[in-house]
């Protein structure tokens, strides 16, 4: 019993520590399609009208590479919430033996606004 309590506890301050609040989650069932924005950074469609920017912690230079494609892993929820909840991989045609890790840095949910002023070439 008091392993789960510590569990709970643990759970509530890394929720806590991310500051999502639950309309700015999503669940992965839910993502529709990605553009790349350069070399670090991705917008995810979500839903009909939502699209979520990700910032990655480094720099891949084959995102915008022909036959390339993002593979997503769930270890538990499939709810995705902040940063450690995502774990992408960027593989080609190849397959996904040969994916390579992509570190997130920050997962935000854009206004209308800010999806009206993504350049037409990187919207998902």
């Amino acid at each position: 019993m008091r392993v789960l309590q510590w569990g709970l506890a643990a759970a509530l301050f890394l929720a806590t520590l991310s500051g999502a609040k639950a309309n700015d989650c999503f669940a992965l069932s839910d993502w529709s399609g990605w553009k790349a924005d350069g070399d670090q950074a991705l917008y995810l469609k979500v839903r009909i009208h939502d699209v979520y920017r990700v910032d990655l912690s480094e720099k891949e230079s084959f995102l915008n590479a022909p036959g390339m494609h993002l593979v997503s892993k769930s270890y538990g929820s499939s709810m995705v919430c902040n940063p450690l909840d995502l774990d992408l991989r960027l593989a080609d045609n190849v397959g996904p033996a040969f994916a390579s890790h992509l570190f997130i840095k920050s997962i935000t949910k854009l206004t209308p606004e800010q999806i009206a002023a993504i350049p037409e070439k990187s919207r998902p």
